[in-house]
């Protein structure tokens, strides 16, 4: 074995025992199984050799056979039979609670790792990544549990065999055992040509659900822009290089299982052959020929599940090795004990605040992007803050920092006083909401997406609806509250899944309300009336909310204005036209726009009309 192979064994043996010990029960129990038909394998050759010698022989010698000796074959070969089979049934049971029960664990833990990791890690690593991680990676780990049993089984099946044909004929046993270090050693070779092989398509295995899955994430810019030929050629490069892969193993596994199945073969004939001189000299009785000849051909299938195990090991270790750099990630948020204040309106703090997201570019090479510098802000209690600033000034990243879905560089972020840092786990949830950019929408009913199983009355719920200007078209529902969504929302509109998303957060009271330009779909007059009932239902909520268009920005008892990741100035709407020229000129942009367009259309109605009256007078003169 190669140097670097051992290793490999070794990493991938430890692995292993890993899964052992988390169900040390049920695969004892399919040890034990496949324990019991092993041995139970070799009484057959046994108890064929007797009913041969015992009952066939003399049958044969007779020329007749009588019924008892019908029903002692019968039994006999029976008996050892059905205890067989209860060993396999038990082995293949047991085998399967063992490989499953790992899998669902490892599965849980990875989820449940994706749930700690905050934003800033999730940035870094595509989702279709994540769900092999969880799905193709923790199978490819512990599918090695299915063949592992009958492996363990066949070393006692072995000892047992190889000691029953030295005690029936040594001659023949030194002649079978042959076949047993020929079929090790194709095994190994079968193996060492298939590892490299077998990782590199469970490489690509994730690769095609990465694409796969972001060619259904990106499903509407695909078909709206028309990319489709070019989605399915970026598919159909990945998934022939896979194809390729697996051509390749199926390959290697075809040249070598002629070799390693004619193995056993040749191993019995030559035991004929030798058995058959020896009967003809008088050396030998027939039934221990039959018997040894039984013993290689039903040893020589287990034997494979060795190959098997050893096939799986690859797998094994690349599977392992994708599942735990995610078990192993480092960027999980620590909590506190300190509980928040479950009353009034909450006040929210970002002081000298820095953050930066991680970039890897097209070769891999990973650098910073600093997003905020040395922001601070001030959210008074009760009050309505606007965020203001152009496209990429991180009002989003704000206000992520603001609900601790990443943590700061530098600086501190508090609410009433609490550094988020030192709060217990679910504390900033439980008193705070968002209302993001993106608005997702499960595929469940109206009700179930707003009350996200939490225990709401109906009548809560329509309060929320209402105040998010959703009761006109959620009643017009075909089963009203009950009306599925579709995935995503598909049913709705955008303003409508704004505005269910808004109820969503309404309905928990929260103390403090962060909205990243959540009524972007909805018509003016629409968000101006969702506006106003927040501002007369929130009285015991604190609002930030990310705005662009004036109406929103005018409610706001205060507006901090950004520009590329700094805070240039706050204060009133008034107080920020007079004195900050990047305000007053993003603010006023609409309004110009508009104002240069009406300007436009006047100037072309009066050409038109020049042009009437020049016609006129020209009819006149004729």
């Amino acid at each position: 074995m190669s140097v670097d192979a051992a290793p490999s064994l070794r990493r991938s043996l430890g692995i292993v025992g890993v899964g052992i010990r988390r169900e040390p029960r049920w695969f004892g129990l399919a040890v034990a199984g496949s324990a019991l038909y092993g041995v139970m394998t070799v009484l057959t050759a046994w108890a064929i050799g007797k009913v041969t010698r015992e009952q066939i022989q003399p049958a044969v010698e007779a020329g007749t056979v009588t019924a008892a000796q019908l029903w002692t074959i019968f039994g006999w070969v029976a008996g050892v039979v059905v205890v067989n089979v209860v060993g396999v049934v038990i082995r293949r049971v047991a085998a399967g609670y063992t490989m499953y029960n790992v899998a669902a664990g490892y599965r849980r833990e990875v989820t449940r790792q994706y749930l700690r990791l905050p934003l800033s890690w999730h940035h870094r690593h595509p989702s279709g990544q994540l769900l092999s991680n969880a799905n193709a990676d923790v199978e490819a780990t512990w599918n090695v549990f299915a063949p592992l049993p009958m492996a363990l089984g066949v070393i006692i099946m072995l000892v047992a065999g190889i000691v029953q044909m030295v005690l029936v004929d040594p001659v023949m046993a030194i002649i079978g055992l042959t076949v047993f270090p020929a079929l090790f050693l194709a095994n190994m070779v079968f193996q060492r040509a298939m590892s490299p092989r077998v990782s590199r398509a469970q490489q690509l295995r994730a690769e095609v659900s990465e694409v796969a899955h972001e060619s259904f994430e990106a499903a509407l810019i695909v078909k709206s822009m028309g990319r489709e030929d070019q989605e399915a050629a970026r598919f159909e490069e990945v998934t022939r290089r896979l194809q390729a892969a697996n051509v390749e193993v199926g390959r290697t596994r075809g040249t070598f299982d002629p070799v390693i199945e004619s193995i056993p073969t040749l191993g019995t004939l030559a035991v004929l052959v030798v058995g058959a001189h020896q009967v003809a000299n008088g050396a030998l009785e027939p039934a221990a020929v039959v018997q040894v000849a039984y013993l290689i051909s039903v040893l020589a299938f287990p034997v494979r599940a060795l190959g098997w195990v050893l096939g799986e090991l690859p797998r094994t270790v690349v599977g392992w090795d994708r599942v735990d750099a995610v078990l192993k990630a480092r960027g999980e948020l620590t909590f506190g004990d300190q509980e928040l204040p479950r009353t009034g309106a909450a006040r929210s703090s970002l002081a000298n605040v820095d953050y930066s997201y991680d970039i890897v570019d097209e070769h891999g090479v990973e650098s910073k992007f600093q997003a905020i510098h040395d922001v601070s802000i001030e959210v008074p209690a009760g009050s309505t803050v606007a965020l203001v600033g152009p496209t990429g000034s991180g009002k989003s990243t704000l206000t992520n920092l603001t609900l601790r879905l990443v943590d700061p560089d530098r600086g501190d972020v508090t609410l009433d006083g609490t550094d988020l840092r030192d709060v217990v786990r679910g504390g900033v949830s439980s008193v705070a909401a968002l209302v993001p950019q993106q608005t997702f929408m499960f595929d469940d009913t109206v009700r179930g997406n707003i009350t996200l199983g939490a225990d709401h009355t109906d009548d809560e719920v329509w309060a929320a609806i209402e105040v998010a200007q959703a009761a006109g078209f959620v009643s017009a529902l075909p089963a009203g509250l009950d009306t599925r969504v579709g995935e995503r929302g598909a049913s709705l509109s955008g303003g409508q899944r704004q505005r269910i998303a808004l109820a969503r957060a309404i309905i928990r009271r929260p103390q403090l309300l962060v909205l990243d330009d959540a009524t972007s779909a909805v018509d003016p007059a629409v968000e101006q009336a969702i506006l106003a009932g927040l501002r007369r239902s929130s009285s015991g909520t604190t609002v930030l909310v990310v705005a662009y268009r004036m109406s929103t920005i005018t409610l706001a008892d205060e507006i901090v204005y950004v520009e590329l990741g700094r805070v240039v100035d706050h204060g009133t709407h008034r107080e920020l036209q007079e004195r900050c020229e990047g305000y007053e000129h993003l603010v006023t942009a609409y309004a110009r726009e508009a104002a240069e367009r009406a300007a436009v259309i006047a100037d072309e109605e009066a050409a038109l009309a020049a042009d009437v009256d020049s016609a006129e007078e020209g009819v006149d003169a004729r």
